[in-house]
């Protein structure tokens, strides 16, 4: 999807001259070498395009587009730019050849969706979007190189400049760029004529313009976002830096004391001096109370700088260092301000982001000024380029580690509701705290129950109900709309059978249970809802062999996972009946599909394939389980022809559809039902037929949908299951 100018249209015969914004919409990979300013001749058909876009129509491209010209010779300059970092990069590991680019530059196109993912969760989603802070790093070397070399200061600011136009057309102008870009640009006029510049006012200023020249900026929550932040940096964190690092003196006679029947009316106080400090949120500069009343009242909350009440001693409390202070209050202002927007664009507060930016704020510098200068120089050496990415690599590696780190903290992420509604109830939440804490008996009481709080949700709830349980045989991951399971193999070992539709997911769930190690992968057969998660379980994991069914059908999507095998050199086996493996606790044992027995139709689309599925039959010493995959009816019929099998717990197949068998479902005498099915599914998985044979067959029903992830475990010498949720 990509943004373009339409200039001529040619339809029956007829040929018109425009020039409109519009939305291109093409597939293939002749789209990916394309740069900005190239002219193309394509074939498509034009629709209408979403209210409330400022273009004139959506472009659907069928087929590969025709190249009218050479992209211009800046874009040509930054477009090898952009290829030889990607190619430096390349000698770091996938996740941060895949974050660096897009750190340094906002080339994403190699970004790995986990880390992705984590960093949007985490609350760090701007550091793969070229924003106003890499703009600064870039300005500010270029101002210090400027003053090492000797330059004036009008040259100095012309070389940030410049430095920082190179920049935007290097990361190309995406919102946040543009503001920045304007914003620094203000700056450099502002130092370079000596005049004192007003960071606020210079924001004020680029919102303006950019509104008048580029209005489609008022729908972007990616320009909300950045001018949200910025203004939060410029007005919220020199005041809270302040309060943080601040020397405060309070005096032993004023410290909640009183002053018996003292009365100060038009009198000073004599030896003391109150500056900056309030009386009950009155003001007392100058040390002098004239007119003022002090009544046997108390300082309640105020400061007593450089002096005493009454002769009382004075005791100095130390805070914050000013740099450590101004490393806390910037990424809390700028988390405040966006807090809003966040609310309204997605209905969620990340609490955990404030801390994962402070962690991760000493590796954006060097990770910036090394990944830019190893674009600069490698298209003249790239064997330069690939020695400064090193280090950069350590500096990307760090932040992946903290995001990661940061979205398996509990609560990281907490549900709220979006639009403006979720905006009130944030209104009033504020509103209701700023009165708390101005408190101070509140503030104590509140912090005491947020302290017990916390201690009940990372102390007391785990030793309660940790997850997984202790000693679990199997979990069925919550995949949503799909099946992913893992069976116990070991210490930190795990069988993978089936990887759901997400491979975020799927990795998470992992992570969950300290999976590392996947001795056998088994993917019963092509679906997507059972393939497409397989990156997540081989990220950062090693996997023995992957074992497929015999009959080959969907060819495009068996190709699809053989090429990702064959990636990672992982052995690929066809499954046949009588196959057994023995890890750990489990006995694992294939029945089905028998490879001399033909495709098996059904009523729907993908039956045949369904009934291609592998089905295994899992053995622990305190019971057992059968993993019947997709089978519809024809398949279970088969097999129950075939072959008789006890099992205490049944994996449902197919979702709970409602093409079972119930002679196939009551041969099996299980005792308990777990139906891998996504909240709210268009299919209408478990269908009510489904769930109420298995009622009527005495086997209690277990739902990834109603209660998250499902696990397995040994209880009294006999297979229980336990939810993780409610």
């Amino acid at each position: 999807m990509v943004p373009a100018t339409l200039e001529t249209i040619q339809s029956a015969g007829n040929r018109q001259t425009v020039s409109v914004p519009i939305t291109v919409f093409a597939s293939g990979n002749e789209w990916s070498g394309l740069l900005p300013s190239q002219h193309l001749e394509v074939t498509g058909r034009l629709a209408k395009p979403t209210p409330g876009d400022l273009v004139a129509a959506v472009l659907l491209v069928r087929g590969p587009p025709r190249v009218l010209t050479p992209p211009s010779r800046l874009q040509t300059i930054a477009g090898s730019l952009r290829s030889g970092l990607r190619a430096a990069a390349d000698v770091l590991p996938p996740d941060q050849r895949g974050l660096l680019p897009g750190l340094v530059v906002g080339d994403v196109s190699r970004m790995d969706p986990q880390v992705a993912s984590d960093l949007r969760e985490a609350g760090m989603n701007h550091l793969h979007a070229v924003s106003g802070a890499n703009l600064a790093i870039v300005a500010g070397a270029a101002l210090a190189i400027s003053r090492v070399i000797g330059l004036s200061l009008p040259m100095r600011a012309g070389f940030a400049a410049v430095a920082m136009l190179a920049f935007a057309v290097v990361a190309r102008p995406s919102p946040s760029v543009l503001r920045a870009l304007l914003m620094g640009l203000v700056a450099a006029v502002a130092l370079g004529t000596g005049r004192a510049r007003d960071g606020f006012a210079a924001l004020s200023a680029t919102v303006l313009l950019l509104m008048l020249f580029a209005p489609e900026l008022a729908r972007s929550y990616g320009f909300a976002l950045s001018v949200a932040a910025t203004a939060g940096i410029l007005i919220l964190a020199p005041r809270w830096r302040d309060r943080l690092s601040s020397t405060e003196l309070r005096s032993d006679a004023s410290q909640g004391g009183d002053s018996p029947g003292g009365d100060s009316r038009g009198g000073d106080l004599r030896g003391g001096d109150l500056r900056g400090g309030d009386l009950r949120g009155g003001d007392l500069r100058g040390g002098d109370l004239r007119g003022g009343d002090l009544r046997g009242g108390d300082l309640r909350g105020g400061d007593l700088r450089g002096g005493d009440s009454r002769g009382g001693d004075a005791k100095r409390s130390y805070r914050l260092p000013r740099w450590l202070a101004e490393a806390v209050a910037v990424p809390a202002a700028a988390q405040v301000a966006v807090t809003p927007v966040l609310v309204l664009m997605s209905g969620q507060l990340t609490p955990v982001a404030v801390l994962a930016n402070l962690l991760v704020a000493p590796a954006v510098a060097p990770a910036t000024l090394l990944g830019f200068g190893a674009a600069l120089v490698a298209p003249l050496w790239p064997d330069a380029a690939s020695f400064l990415v090193i280090p950069a690599g350590y500096a990307v590696g760090w932040i992946i580690t903290v995001a990661g780190w940061a979205v398996g903290l509990p609560f990281a992420t907490l549900p709220w509701p979006s639009g403006l509604l979720g905006l009130a109830l944030l209104g009033l939440a504020v509103a209701i705290a700023v009165l708390i804490l101005r408190r101070r008996s509140w503030r104590a009481m509140a912090l005491t129950a947020a302290a017990a709080a916390l201690v009940a949700v990372l102390v007391v709830r785990p030793i309660t109900g940790p997850w997984p349980p202790k000693d679990w045989l199997m979990v069925m991951c919550d995949v949503g709309q799909g099946d992913g399971l893992v069976i116990a193999a070991g210490p930190g070992q795990g069988v993978v059978v089936d990887t759901g539709p997400d491979p975020i997911v799927m990795d998470r769930c992992l992570r969950r249970l300290g999976v590392d190690d996947v001795p056998l992968l088994v993917l019963t057969h092509p679906h997507a809802d059972h393939v497409d998660g397989l990156r997540g379980v081989l990220r950062n994991r090693r996997v023995g062999a992957t074992v497929v069914s015999p009959q080959r059908t969907e060819a495009r999507a068996v190709a699809h996972v053989s090429a990702i095998l064959a990636e990672r050199r992982i052995p690929e086996w066809t499954a046949a009946p009588g196959s057994r493996w023995r890890f750990g606790p489990s006995d694992l044992s294939v029945l089905a599909p028998d490879p001399g027995m033909g495709d098996l139709h059904g009523q729907g689309e993908g039956s045949a394939i369904n009934n291609s599925s592998v089905v295994l039959h899992v053995r622990w010493r305190s019971g057992s389980i059968l993993l019947g995959g997709d089978l519809e009816t024809e398949a279970q019929e088969e097999l129950l022809r075939r072959v008789r099998v006890r099992a205490d717990i049944l994996k449902t197949p197919h979702h709970g559809s409602g093409r079972q068998s119930p002679a196939f479902l009551a041969s099996l005498g299980a005792r308990a039902a777990l139906v891998s099915v996504g909240a709210d599914n268009d299919y209408g998985h478990p269908a009510p037929s489904t769930l109420a044979l298995l009622r009527r067959l005495g086997a209690t029903t277990y739902r990834t949908d109603q209660s998250g992830d499902l696990a397995v475990v040994e209880r009294d010498g006999g297979l229980a299951v336990v939810a993780r949720g409610p």
